[in-house]
């Protein structure tokens, strides 16, 4: 087996509803291998999101291990996470968030301005990024003249740009329709071998559900192995 990527044990995540306090993750454990696709599947409200924000150290947990790329989250200071964020995770979320005012290239060099590249190199690199998710030709129109499948690859590209190697992707095709969500189906799939990269994926797409090299099913608290 190879060295894995993410490692969680005995996770544990709660919050409160007024005296009520709901246990989302319960004592969960969950291993994921480098460059590989792991679909995690479960009911509405069963914690996949928020597991996904903490693997992205965008929510704190209560209580366990969570080790990400080396990365023991639990024991990161507040003011380095923004490091672990900009450069070992990837986000990409059901809605593009894209910024209107921005083309399509702009989009995608934005984060690597903000992680210190040059415009020069910024702008190279998301030039080959828009290429590879098959927008070469898109770069200068803005988000009002994308398709929605266009504006969601875009958003992928943008995730690209600083290299990270986790992307953590939150219902990416639920706002689009089939012919669209195929179209990212098709991207996602190939991102281990073309951009070195391990995809976790939130889905209730049972056509995106089958590019995982493993599926979890997280209910109850816990994550069970179906694939």
């Amino acid at each position: 087996m190879n060295e894995p990527i993410i490692e969680c044990k005995d996770l544990t995540k709660t919050f409160s509803s007024g005296a009520e306090v709901l246990r989302i993750l319960d004592h969960a454990d969950f291993m994921l291998e480098r460059e590989n696709i792991c679909t995690i599947l479960g009911p509405s409200g069963s914690g996949k999101s928020t597991f996904l924000a903490i693997l992205g150290s965008l929510e704190r947990f209560d209580s366990g291990t969570v080790r990400v790329d080396g990365y023991d989250l639990h024991m990161v200071p507040e003011k380095s996470l923004s490091v672990f964020r900009r450069n070992v995770v990837g986000f990409v979320f059901q809605f593009h968030f894209l910024l209107n005012d921005f083309t399509a290239l702009e989009n995608v060099a934005l984060p690597g301005y903000m992680a210190g590249i040059s415009r020069a190199d910024a702008w190279e690199k998301a030039t080959k990024l828009l290429d590879l998710v098959g927008l070469e030709n898109r770069a200068h129109h803005y988000p009002s003249q994308l398709s929605g499948g266009e504006r969601q690859r875009v958003a992928i590209a943008r995730a690209l740009i600083n290299g990270p190697t986790i992307v953590l992707a939150d219902e990416p095709t639920g706002n689009l329709d089939a012919a669209s969500a195929e179209e990212v189906r098709s991207l996602l799939q190939r991102l281990p071998d073309v951009a070195k990269t391990t995809l976790v994926l939130v889905t209730h797409d049972s056509a995106l559900a089958t590019i995982g090299n493993t599926s979890h099913l997280l209910k109850g608290g816990h994550f069970e192995c179906i694939k």
